[in-house]
């Protein structure tokens, strides 16, 4: 060895040695520079917003809305492991789970509550049961010192003063089926933050500006229509006067009636004389910054605005993304809790595969989607199949363009589907009875180039 590999050899140790003693930097924020809201603020904003969604009907609606489109008409969780598949089946549908009931409620509490916290208990079967615990009663939750999405514990409060509960975080590599766990997902949350935030808190202060808003019209409307009479004549005492509006105030005129009076008497009418214009103007301005808070448009909340069907229909398109984004993320959180219940029945169950694929099954948001991607998908695919007969494009490239035209993603796991079976050849150019033509047509020249080896 030459002094050149040498001095090369001390160089390349001296900058290892520098690279193991550096410390890793904790992921650590000052309190100054800490992402999450005060725990005052939390838990203010979780009440104010069950609050809202117990008596404010927009606030009702908008929950409402995004479990509507989200969960749809129901979940289904399929497995690609038969043993595995019969005791999910048996898990969704367990009477102390009935996940089929409880999904729509996990989905409001995540809308409202910006977080779901789920408490997993296993039994000795291992059968594992499912609670949502309110956001509102988990007062901390301890992080690693270097990485806070690294989740170790979580506090709950109890009924009792300064009673509480620590429960242990799911970490797949040391879990018991013995043990009570909990997981944590959030929504809306930034970065360096460990807790979600509602759907509905930049809502809250118009959410309420519009209810004293609607309420002071009502107000109004009322005060407008009260009226009083002024009768005015020449009493001469002030007996005479008292017993006069004694009589009056006995029998009152009724609305429509005719009063006959002489000279000595004159009848006039006060009513307050309140003006607002402009007052239907502001309570659009207000619902309109609910409706862009909430990511919906106007006549999701009963407001039309005199908008035509077509401009209705393109205002839903960034709608149905949001929803979209949430389906995904709802349909993860399930994923995972069938995940856990399936590793934990597998420590005990032989016939259960701890590895097995789960995937779940979520209905479409819109039914005037499918119609036009059917449309679409029938009238795009009979130019593939024309351009796979004219040898211009593979089977791969033929299965991705059908699956993108019908809105799908397709499966890595899926099957290969042989083209050259004689039962697919009649489907090229709309199922019109043609074979697939043998011949490659060269793009270039435009002329058979050989048989088709594909």
């Amino acid at each position: 060895m030459n002094w050149i590999e040498r001095l090369r050899q001390f160089f390349t140790w001296q900058h290892r040695q520098r690279l193991e003693t550096i410390p890793a930097l904790p992921f650590n924020l000052l309190p100054y520079e800490s992402r999450d809201r005060l725990p005052y603020d939390q838990q203010t904003i979780l009440q104010e917003s069950l609050e809202a969604w117990r008596s404010n009907p927009l606030a009702r609606r908008i929950v409402g809305l995004t479990s509507q489109y989200v969960v749809g008409g129901g979940v289904r969780i399929t497995c690609n492991h038969p043993g595995s598949e019969q005791f999910l089946k048996n898990w969704w549908e367990h009477e102390l789970n009935q996940c089929a009931l409880r999904i729509y409620e996990w989905c409001d509490e995540l809308t409202r509550a910006g977080e779901l916290f789920f408490l997993l208990s296993t039994d000795a079967a291992g059968m594992t049961y499912i609670r949502a615990v309110p956001a509102a009663q988990i007062s901390a939750i301890e992080t690693a010192e270097n990485d806070l999405q690294q989740e170790l514990a979580y506090h709950q409060q109890l009924d009792g003063l300064g009673e509480e509960h620590t429960w242990a975080a799911y970490d797949s590599r040391s879990d018991s089926p013995d043990q009570a766990v909990m997981l944590h997902f959030a929504i809306n949350r930034p970065p360096g933050a460990v807790r979600g935030e509602s759907d509905l808190a930049p809502l809250l202060v118009w959410l309420n500006r519009y209810a004293i808003w609607l309420e002071d019209r009502a107000r109004l409307n009322r005060y407008r229509n009260a009226f009083y009479f002024v009768v005015k004549s020449r009493f001469l005492s002030e007996a005479e006067r008292a017993a006069r509006q004694s009589v009056l105030n006995a029998v009152p005129p009724t609305p429509g009636s005719i009063l006959v009076t002489d000279e000595s008497e004159q009848w006039e009418v006060i009513h307050p004389r309140l003006e607002s214009h402009e007052a239907s103007t502001d309570g659009l301005s207000i619902k309109k910054m609910i409706a862009a808070g909430a990511g919906v448009p106007l006549h999701f909340l009963a407001e039309p605005e005199s908008s035509t069907r077509s401009t209705a229909e393109a205002a839903g398109g960034p709608t149905f993304r949001h929803f979209e984004q949430r389906q995904l993320f709802f349909s993860e959180i399930l994923r995972q809790l069938a995940v856990v219940a399936v590793r934990r029945r597998a420590m005990l169950d032989r016939r259960v595969d701890p590895e097995a694929s789960i995937q779940v099954q979520v209905a479409d948001l819109s039914a005037r989607d499918n119609a036009a991607l059917a449309i679409a998908t029938q009238a795009a695919s009979r130019t593939f199949f024309d351009l796979f007969d004219r040898g211009l494009i593979n089977r791969e490239e033929l299965l991705r363009m059908v699956y993108r035209f019908a809105g799908e993603v397709q499966s890595q796991e899926a099957p290969a589907i042989d083209l050259d079976d004689p039962a697919r050849q009649a489907v090229g150019s709309g199922g019109g009875g043609q074979q697939r033509s043998s011949k490659v047509i060269d793009p270039e020249q435009a002329e058979p180039r050989g048989v088709a080896s594909l």
